[in-house]
């Protein structure tokens, strides 16, 4: 098999739902969801591999992303998620080793980031949604399906003398539990440290008794009383969820999108790419025309509605560009319209937020804002007459690496301004639940009330700049050649040295069990993922499965 993963001619498209599903078997019945995993062996995203033993890839994944939402909008009355298998005896087996193997290094590592998200996702929406999941592991379950199950809120693994728990890649495979195992495993589940190295280093796992005395899962329980179990606690889970009774959800519509050979279009998303300087600018447009006025309009629009109908096409663009167009590494982010119209569409979203809608949709911007976060691009916001970085929009600019501010001191009318909103003081907070404005000014009290205390001010660049709002604020003789030459400078930097100085300045201070995650993605499995002895001729990835024996450069580094 060739090194063939992803190609131009066959691009990943991210919009999916529940009929077009070959993996995944959704169903809602009493409050609670039932998520069944039944893989499709033929099903595979690419070909060149089998998903045997309900292995999963990247088309499983977007399933698996897909129908998150659609549980979190479509069907409010959800309490508890139950994630099975629809397979007998077993669970899942994780990642495809197959697939892996034929990938190139950029789609493991973007596979193993989406992967995390969207298991992260299940966090988030448990904490702030009170949408509870329940893991139950009716049969083997390892490496990335044990990964799916840690993210859940409890993990109950039937208790029939063969089913176990995982993490086989460091014995099987020379690389790491990519989707947050070794960190979910210490961090959530409070395995101690002796146990845990003993259990990722065995290929056999762990099951029964000492899988809840060590902390790998909440319960074993016989096959005979395991569904009834299982269905019990998950109606406990959904008992205490804050989530509402009796409401129905609206319809995730299929995102409009029209593609082009460089660029990509949606109603309120746009991207246009320079292949040449290898940029894409990203131009996000403030609501327009006649917007809801209170709960009932909200619930009127439904997906329409522009914060939420906005975010899912951003979400969509960016998963989209990181997939698809790799070798663009810088994006420039943009906004257009009424800064008023997004500040009155903040206000409405925030006076709601306990409205089950208003709070998925802050939900779905908070993990979307996120995603840009984490992403491996360099991020320049150029904030220009027309621009409309208000509130939830302002979060754009205080999300990329530098902020540049045209400033026109003689012409009012034309310069651009940049206006704060409540939604940037804790509504969409990072990964690691600081808000971009204590990130940006290290929690101190002083920046931090100077800014709040300019909430509601459109401010131009001086003003801005300062209160530490921006990078850098050049007048229109200056502003092109700054511009081309930021662009220029940081397209001759190493791709690799700049993902990591992003990813080390992004998270400054405070830390979590998310940005460990990631920041081990980041490092650790980005640097083994490139290393012989996982993906060299003789190494444990490629051999896996051939009968082959991985040959191991045995040097420490």
């Amino acid at each position: 098999m060739t090194d063939s993963l992803p190609t131009t001619q066959d691009r990943v498209d991210y919009r999916t739902e529940p009929a077009r599903y070959r993996h995944w078997k959704l169903s809602v019945e009493g409050g609670v969801a039932r998520l069944a995993l039944d893989i499709a062996e033929d099903g595979g995203i690419r070909p060149g591999y089998k998903l045997k033993l309900n292995s999963y890839d990247l088309g499983v994944d977007i399933e698996f992303h897909d129908a998150l939402n659609r549980i979190r909008f479509e069907h409010p009355e959800a309490r508890a998620v139950i994630v099975t298998s629809a397979k007998d005896r077993i669970f899942c087996s994780g990642a495809n080793i197959f697939m892996l193997g034929v990938s190139t290094h950029a789609w493991k590592v973007n596979f193993c980031k989406f992967t995390n998200e969207t298991r992260n996702g299940i966090e988030d929406t448990s904490r702030h949604s009170g949408l509870k999941f329940i893991a139950a592991v009716n049969g083997a379950c390892a490496g990335g399906g044990y990964e799916m199950a840690l993210a859940c809120d409890e993990i109950v693994l039937v208790d029939d003398r063969s089913s176990s728990v995982s993490l086989p890649e460091v014995p099987l495979l020379g690389v790491l539990p990519g989707t947050g195992g070794l960190t979910r495993v210490t961090d959530k589940r409070k395995v101690r440290h002796d146990l845990a190295d003993i259990f990722c280093t065995s290929v056999e796992g762990v099951r029964g008794k000492r899988a809840v005395e060590w902390r790998l899962v909440d319960a074993t329980v016989k096959p005979a009383q395991f569904g009834a179990y299982v269905q019990e606690r998950a109606t406990a889970l959904g008992t205490a969820s804050t989530k509402p009774v009796g409401t129905r959800g609206v319809t995730l519509t299929r995102i409009d999108r029209e593609d082009t050979p460089d660029g990509l279009r949606y109603e309120h998303v746009t991207i246009a790419i320079d292949r040449t300087r290898r940029t894409a600018t990203f131009t996000v447009k403030a609501p327009t025309g006649s917007q809801p006025a209170d709960l009932a309009g909200i619930e009127a629009a439904g997906a329409h509605w522009w914060p939420l109908a906005m975010t899912r096409q951003l979400d969509d663009a960016i998963l989209t560009l990181r997939t698809n167009e790799l070798d663009i590494g810088t994006w420039l982010l943009k906004t257009e319209g009424d800064a008023a119209a997004v500040l009155a569409s903040d206000a409405l979203l925030l006076e709601h937020q306990d409205h089950w809608l208003a709070r998925e949709t802050l939900g779905a911007m908070r993990r979307t804002f996120a995603r840009i976060d984490v992403s491996s691009r360099s991020l320049f916001a150029l904030v220009e007459p027309g621009s409309c970085f208000a509130g939830s929009l302002a979060e754009l600019a205080f999300a990329a690496d530098r902020t540049y501010m045209l400033a026109l001191p003689d012409d009012a009318a034309r310069a651009p301004r940049l206006t704060l909103g409540e939604m940037n003081f804790g509504a969409l907070v990072m990964v690691n639940d600081q808000s971009r404005l204590q990130r940006r000014f290290h929690e101190e009290t002083a920046p931090q009330a100077a800014a709040r205390e300019a909430v509601g001010t459109a401010l131009d660049a001086d003003q801005a700049l300062a209160l530490g709002l921006v990078t850098a604020a050049p007048d229109d003789i200056d502003w092109a050649d700054e511009i081309r030459i930021a662009i220029e400078e940081r397209a001759s930097m190493s791709p690799d040295a700049l993902t990591g100085l992003e990813a080390n300045l992004r998270f400054a201070g405070r830390e979590n069990m998310a940005t460990r995650i990631f920041g081990r993605l980041t490092a650790w499995q980005n640097w083994i993922f490139q290393r012989p002895n996982a993906v060299g001729e003789k190494g444990a990835l490629k051999v896996y499965g051939k009968g082959d024996k991985a040959q191991f450069d045995l040097n420490r580094v």
